[in-house]
């Protein structure tokens, strides 16, 4: 028996652990450095965004360079690989822009294919503009005075250098929405600029990534327009534009209606990537027109689960697919619930509980943006999906961590 914070009350209940992990959980054996997947997903294409793990006994500050534990960080990749599912590297997950900034990014970029090569992984990564502007120690963004074709030029360059740097590991580009276009881009035809740019010189088809204010507030308006179905028109005249260059798009809106709407309107060939994660499990089962593929940061700590699904679908069980995956939807609206952006918290607590790492602690000091009631929920919901290879361990951690916050045991 454990006790928890109960914030309906304000007090504290009792909530008994599970003893076993489910069987998806229990039932893996992969090693550390094992091949990429025992049997390879079929049906769907699924990517799991990747946080990192932080050096806890770096001297460092909120503001400064991020310290990374590279053989954690590198291990949880391979955690996933092992899975069957790929990994999608420096994203929101891996604290981009929260924490992260591009030197640091550039490196686990290099590290992270150099792993994925090793292991036959698949990797596709992060490609965006945070070099640029106070906080990115490159060139500031030309100011609002300067001649449009100035700027746009100097974010341009920026996410030419980082497509470069990621092309050339091998690893496949998710062209990320930029900060600094959002702030300066005068109307849609700034976006197809920026955008048909960088798609003509790709060297192999890229994502497009589409993310939405709630994971980003300064994102608001992206695409030219803060009203959905014109940004929408938007997106989709740049992908009419260059649809051999592009991959797929990612969709992270958190409007399963939209997303279906979309991929419907997507040029053959191009896929839809789901980062949806309230409505995942039948963005991804799909309907008589089609489905998603996954790009997820959910899929980091349901990894298992969410592999064990897939493989059910690929047997063509769609129902046995729901039932893995459903029960899992409350905990990705409780982690992800707002502010959305820092679901990263719980996203690294769990990896924590689950022991792919040996602390809690995260880039920036990020670990005390969530309450201590919705980490313990967190845990809570977690545990009663048999979500970690050992209960036992994930109770003692968690009891360490009320512990310290003032919950006797």
């Amino acid at each position: 028996m454990i006790r928890l914070p109960d914030p309906a009350t304000g007090g504290i209940r009792s909530y008994e652990p599970r003893r076993t992990p489910a069987d998806a959980v229990a039932g893996f054996h992969g090693g550390s450095r094992g091949t990429a997947g025992r049997v390879p997903l079929a049906s769907r294409t699924v990517f799991a965004a990747a946080h990192v793990v932080a050096d806890p006994l770096a001297d460092t500050s909120p503001e400064g360079p991020a310290a990374l534990d590279w053989e954690a960080t590198l291990a949880f990749r391979r955690h996933l690989w092992e899975h069957g599912l790929g990994v999608a590297e420096a994203m929101d997950t891996a604290q981009r822009g929260m924490g992260l900034d591009w030197a640091g990014a550039a490196e686990l970029i290099r590290r992270s294919a150099a792993e994925a090569s090793a292991v036959g992984g698949r990797l596709a990564c992060g490609v965006g503009t945070d070099q640029l502007g106070p906080h990115g120690h490159g060139p500031r963004v030309p100011g609002p005075d300067a001649e449009p074709r100035k700027v746009l030029a100097a974010i341009t360059a920026a996410y030419e250098e980082q497509l470069a740097l990621t092309e050339d590991t091998g690893a496949q580009a998710i062209l990320m929405a930029s900060r600094a276009l959002a702030a300066v881009a005068r109307g849609p035809e700034d976006y197809e600029h920026v955008y048909g740019a960088l798609l003509r010189q790709a060297s192999r088809p890229v994502v497009l990534h589409w993310l939405g204010p709630m994971f980003d507030p300064a994102l608001e308006g992206y695409w030219g327009s803060g009203e959905l179905d014109e940004a929408t028109g938007t997106f989709l005249r740049i992908i009419a534009a260059h649809p051999e260059r592009v991959d797929g798009v990612k969709v992270s809106l958190l409007d399963a209606d939209r997303e279906v709407a979309l991929r419907r309107r997507l040029p053959r060939g191009v896929t839809c990537y789901t980062g949806d994660d309230f409505n995942y499990p039948q963005l991804i089962e799909g309907d008589e027109a089609g489905h998603s593929d996954a790009l997820l940061g959910v899929f980091d700590p349901l990894a298992p689960l969410a592999a064990h699904a897939v493989r059910m679908l690929d047997s063509g069980d769609a129902a046995a697919f729901r039932a893995v995956l459903d029960p899992t939807v409350p905990l990705a609206r409780h982690l992800f619930q707002q502010p959305t952006r820092y679901y990263k918290t719980g996203v690294v607590l769990l990896a924590w509980l689950a022991g792919h790492q040996e602390h809690f602690t995260m880039v920036g000091g990020l670990q005390s943006a969530r309450s201590l009631p919705h980490l313990a929920r967190a845990y809570e919901l977690a545990d009663s999906l048999g979500l970690f290879p050992d209960p036992e361990r994930a109770e003692h951690r968690m009891r360490q961590l009320l512990a310290v916050q003032g919950v006797a045991q």
